[in-house]
């Protein structure tokens, strides 16, 4: 109920294939999360991308210890801190690239661009989660194809994928050529567990 009271983004960028979550979806990602593997109360949790917020605003009602949520988008960063005071919960937002985060988390959640329009803006991310967190909720676009991919590239990164989600997610009209107010996508919710030698290091 909380999370469907918060504001979009008022300004989303195609370029960076910017969606906001709705609050059905967000939801799904962070109770899997939590009662699943109890993976948000008391975590510490990086949402990378965060957009309006609605992912770390969601850990952060759920009662993570500490959440930092970025993205590179001022006016999405303006929003999701005005959503965050609205919800009255406290998270750290961040204006910037991804790379300006430094130190280290247990998790990162994040619905990072599907990499159709900017080829590798997906691995770009997928890498960031790997270099500062221990587990990793990483949503992207469905298929054998890319599902494989994905893994390899985890596999690659030192990460393990635990498991693979199906999910269907409702997109409201974001940009002009968007045709109907809501239209539906398949996607995959990715558990990555990090495995590497070097994380932390």
């Amino acid at each position: 109920m909380v999370l469907s009271r918060l504001k979009r983004a008022p300004s989303p960028q195609i370029s960076y294939e910017a969606y906001d979550l709705s609050p059905a979806a967000a939801s799904n990602i962070l109770f899997s999360a939590d009662e699943l593997f109890r993976d948000i109360r008391g975590c510490r949790i990086l949402d990378l991308g965060c957009g309006s917020g609605i992912l770390a605003i969601g850990a952060a009602i759920l009662g993570a210890e500490d959440v930092v949520g970025i993205d590179i988008n001022t006016e999405s960063v303006r929003m999701a801190r005005q959503n965050a005071s609205q919800a009255r919960v406290t998270v750290d937002f961040i204006a910037g690239d991804i790379e300006a985060i430094r130190g280290y988390f247990d998790v990162v959640v994040m619905n990072p661009p599907f990499g159709t329009r900017r080829k590798g803006s997906d691995v770009v991310f997928l890498t960031k989660a790997m270099k500062v967190a221990r587990r990793v909720y990483s949503l992207h676009k469905s298929g054998e194809l890319n599902r494989s991919f994905l893994t390899k590239t985890i596999e690659r990164l030192g990460g393990k994928v635990d498991v693979v989600f199906n999910m269907r997610i409702e997109i409201a009209r974001t940009y002009e050529f968007h045709r109907k107010e809501h239209f539906a996508v398949d996607v995959n919710l990715f558990r990555v567990i990090n495995e590497s030698s070097t994380w932390g290091n």
